[in-house]
């Protein structure tokens, strides 16, 4: 007797496959809440909206890959978070603190920060799964990544949160020049410290967690203070990121150089 085949049960999506997009969604609406901020002239919390969604958008990627949660859906969605958090919401939040006192020039350079930030972006996309790059260099990014990047933008508003005497910082003129050459380090071909893949020494374990406390307590005590000089110093490694890379590059070339030579030098079959 012919018995016709049930119907096959439709599965729901398991949470694990959830939780890295609900993040990334967190991540874009601190990013909008940012521009809200801004539009009030609320700018330390207009600020503190795009840290917290640079937290979001460093933890969505590494809890995808912990539950076994990566897709290509989570991948779109993570980048058009970042453009809105970490390109649109900086600049507006610029232009309504100072950048609007330049006039259309301001609105060109907000405009250009924004841009370079979606072609950063896009060339990202396009690079994700390049089977011809050596190991080492998954542990570089080709320019400065969307989250650093508006965190040197920021600097200017951050630094004149402190004191009243900064508040030459809230010049056009400053925020302009940052506008400009963090744009340039966008879509350059700059090589930057990842550290998604870094590993920490064992000897180095309790060091880096007793750094990590003290980061904390800074961060309680003299929260802008810590922000910046955490901003700076990022600032500052992208030149020893840049020589790093050089350095491994030469290393690897002159090991595929001697790799023929030891081959020829191999004894002759019978």
């Amino acid at each position: 007797m012919f018995r016709p085949r049930r119907p096959r049960r439709i599965t729901g999506l398991p949470i694990n496959k959830m939780i890295p997009n609900i993040l990334t969604l967190l991540a874009l609406c601190a990013g909008l809440t940012a521009i809200r901020f801004g539009l009030h002239e609320n700018w330390q919390m207009a600020v503190l909206s795009i840290l917290l969604a640079g937290v979001l958008d460093g933890l969505d990627g590494r809890v995808a890959r912990l539950l076994h949660g990566t897709s290509k859906f989570g991948a779109e969605l993570d980048s058009l978070s970042d453009f809105v958090s970490f390109g649109v919401a900086p600049a507006m939040v610029l232009y309504f603190w100072s950048m609007q006192r330049a006039g259309g020039m301001g609105w060109a350079l907000v405009l250009l920060y924004a841009v370079c930030m979606a072609l950063r972006l896009a060339r990202f996309n396009t690079m994700i799964g390049q089977p011809d790059l050596p190991s080492w260099a998954y542990n570089f990014f080709t320019g400065v990544p969307a989250p650093a990047a508006a965190g040197l933008v920021l600097l200017p508003m951050m630094i004149s949160f402190q004191h009243e005497s900064l508040a030459p910082f809230a010049h056009p003129g400053v925020s302009a020049v940052l506008l400009v050459t963090v744009s340039f380090l966008m879509v350059s071909k700059i090589p930057t410290f990842s550290g998604k893949r870094f590993r920490i020494p064992h000897a180095y374990v309790l060091p880096v967690m007793v750094m990590m406390a003290l980061l904390a307590a800074f961060l309680v005590t003299a929260p802008w203070t810590t922000v910046t000089g955490v901003t700076l110093l990022y600032g500052a490694t992208i030149p020893f990121s840049a020589a790093a890379f050089r350095r491994l590059k030469r290393q690897t070339e002159a090991l595929r150089a001697i790799e023929p030579l030891q081959t020829d030098d191999s004894p002759p079959k019978a």
